[in-house]
């Protein structure tokens, strides 16, 4: 979609260029969402590619994340092999509803910023255990759980101009097994449910987080890998029947049954 607000575009090399931040600014990434729909309330892009960050970096304590790194390039991550969860990364970037266009522009942490109950690529992070590292227009740079990044349906903790830099996922969570389960009303349908748990190979630090039918991520962590009663009773201490978003995509009844249903499918996996 051409954007007839716009007046400028700016590539600044460092986040010190851009001064004060007005209501009319929008950071540009892959613009996904920017580009779908007019923009009335704004007349200034700041593209984030032009501050040249890393994608994907590797170290012996985890992976980060570039907020501008591509869907593309994520899903084409290796890893090292004691890595046994990044096969997730692919798992889950599959259960994107996107044109090859999309696959190639859709960023990282704009998928994490737009917080929609469906986004995939909080699913991951999520699941994975993952920080957001923020930066602040004025003042240091913050640390936040992407559990806690996410607040409800379209709502963040973002301040107005704060920049999401990058995601967090630590080794030790990068070293665990895992399962996945994902329900969409139709084949190319935006997800219903999409839960993941993983597990230390001792069965130990059993970790179980639930995405799309809810708000927002849920996490239930076991010291070990629970029984079925005992997770069956975790998600419901945790989830009232009314704790489940309801849209076109599937109403809070049927998303509360097929968490029921695909917690036990993964959890007789791991066990």
């Amino acid at each position: 979609m051409n954007l007839n607000t716009i007046a400028e575009v700016r590539r600044p090399t460092s986040t010190g260029e851009i001064g004060a931040w007005r209501p009319n600014y929008a950071w540009l990434a892959g613009g996904t969402w920017l580009f779908s729909e007019p923009q009335v309330a704004t007349d200034t892009l700041i593209d984030l590619d032009s501050l040249g960050w890393t994608p994907l970096i590797a170290t012996s304590e985890g992976l980060e994340i570039a907020a501008t790194c591509r869907v593309a390039d994520l899903h084409a991550f290796k890893g090292p092999a004691g890595w046994t969860a990044v096969p997730l990364f692919r798992d889950c970037i599959d259960a994107f509803l996107m044109s090859f266009k999309i696959w190639n522009a859709a960023t990282i942490g704009g998928n994490i910023v737009m917080s929609l109950p469906a986004g995939a690529m909080i699913s991951l992070t999520a699941a994975l255990e993952g920080g957001c590292t923020l930066w602040p227009r004025d003042g240091a740079p913050r640390t936040v759980p992407v559990v806690d990044f996410v607040t409800g349906n379209h709502k963040n903790v973002l301040q107005p101009g704060e920049l999401l830099r990058s995601i967090h996922l630590p080794a030790t969570a990068l070293a665990k097994r895992y399962a996945m389960r994902q329900m969409s009303l139709t084949r190319l349908g935006r997800s219903a449910a999409l839960i993941v748990a993983t597990v230390n190979d001792d069965g130990t630090d059993f970790l179980l987080t639930i995405t799309a039918a809810t708000p927002r991520p849920v996490h239930l962590r076991f010291d070990r890998t629970p029984t079925a009663t005992a997770l069956r009773r975790a998600i419901d201490e945790r989830l009232p029947a009314d704790g489940y978003f309801q849209d076109v995509h599937g109403s809070a009844a049927y998303k509360r049954h097929i968490t029921y249903y695909f917690a036990e499918q993964i959890r007789a996996e791991l066990a």
